[in-house]
């Protein structure tokens, strides 16, 4: 697939999600197969642009390429300046925000806030694409609601304001994360624009990948919450696409490798003292379906030290070993019960 001057790999693409998609996490996503990778969503406010925080979420040193950094905000000049800073430090691609459905988000009439006003819509896609010579993307949701979906209208805007590729996520922003993703609209997108349209929302399986691309005519395929603790999601699905076969469920030993490298990673791009506590959020999704997986993670957010993590996550992959040389997920009747 091909996205300004870079083509990409597959199209299969990691979503972007606060407090998940940091460097290590989107470097190892494209390890294991995942074609595009988009950043943390950052502020446009230039007063946190010297942050900590904000510094780590557009921190894309030594990540494959294209870099992508997702900016938000409702001023087009402070949009557009946000652009450029990041072009500067390095982001080949620029995605924005018109999805997220945060409520201290779009209080702020950004992410999926926006898309109630078309005209602001215009005026931001507008001045972005204008500030920088890198290609500019769109993330956004079907509309405000399901009384006011306008996904098509916001869709012709982008293309006609110089947008070079389209995600939509077949949710509005009433819904949240509830109910299920609206592939029809998808579908009618796709089919009104001239760009590359990339479908996002529930897709957790190379069948479900597949079915996806098949209903909504879509060139590619975001995935999120599914690849939480479990990135190999991103060559599953690239593998039954390019084959009709699936791969069988990694190796212990590999998933225990993985996740060393991926923690040592985590420890140094954090420190210490915060990589260990936002490491738990990730260890937490690695084991949960796994037998004993829901009692190591009660120990292990009690652990405060880095080499004790460490050791603990290898010790309960080594127990996993007595099962089998499979990792082995709980059956899906099991975990519905659950």
């Amino acid at each position: 697939m091909q996205l300004g001057p870079y083509q990409l790999r597959n199209n299969v693409f990691v979503a972007p999600m606060a407090g998940v998609t940091d460097r290590p996490f989107r470097q190892l996503c494209k390890e294991l197969g995942a074609g595009y990778a988009v950043s943390e969503m950052a502020a446009s406010n230039p007063r946190v642009w010297a942050s900590e925080k904000t510094a780590r979420r557009i921190n894309h040193d030594g990540e494959m390429e294209p870099k992508a950094v997702q900016i938000a905000g409702a001023d087009p000049v402070l949009l557009a300046e946000a652009a450029k800073f990041n072009v500067d430090r390095g982001a080949q691609i620029i995605d924005i925000n018109m999805g997220c459905p945060v409520k201290k988000v779009c209080n702020n009439w950004c992410g999926s806030a926006l898309l109630r006003d078309e005209v602001l819509v215009a005026t931001l896609l507008e001045a972005v694409v204008s500030a920088v010579n890198v290609p500019v993307t769109l993330k956004f949701r079907t509309g405000w609601d399901r009384q006011h979906r306008n996904a098509l209208t916001i869709a012709h805007i982008a293309e006609q304001s110089g947008i070079a590729m389209l995600t939509l996520h077949g949710r509005t922003r009433a819904d949240g994360y509830s109910g299920h993703a609206e592939y029809d609209t998808i579908a009618a997108v796709k089919a009104a624009s001239r760009i590359p349209v990339v479908a996002n929302g529930d897709i957790d399986s190379p069948h479900k990948a597949k079915c996806v691309l098949q209903l909504t005519g879509a060139d590619a395929v975001m995935i999120g919450r599914a690849a939480q603790g479990r990135p190999w999601i991103f060559r599953e699905i690239d593998y039954f696409l390019r084959t009709g076969e699936l791969l069988p469920a990694p190796n212990i030993s590999e998933v225990r490798a993985l996740m060393d490298a991926h923690l040592r990673a985590h420890y140094a791009f954090y420190g210490d003292y915060l990589g260990v506590r936002t490491a738990r959020k990730h260890i937490g999704w690695y084991v949960r379906d796994l037998p004993g997986g829901e009692e190591f993670r009660q120990h292990m957010n009690r652990i405060e030290d880095c080499d004790a993590q460490l050791a603990a996550v290898d010790a309960f992959f080594e127990s996993q070993l007595l099962l089998g040389e499979r990792l082995q997920y709980a059956p899906a009747a099991e975990k519905l019960a659950a």
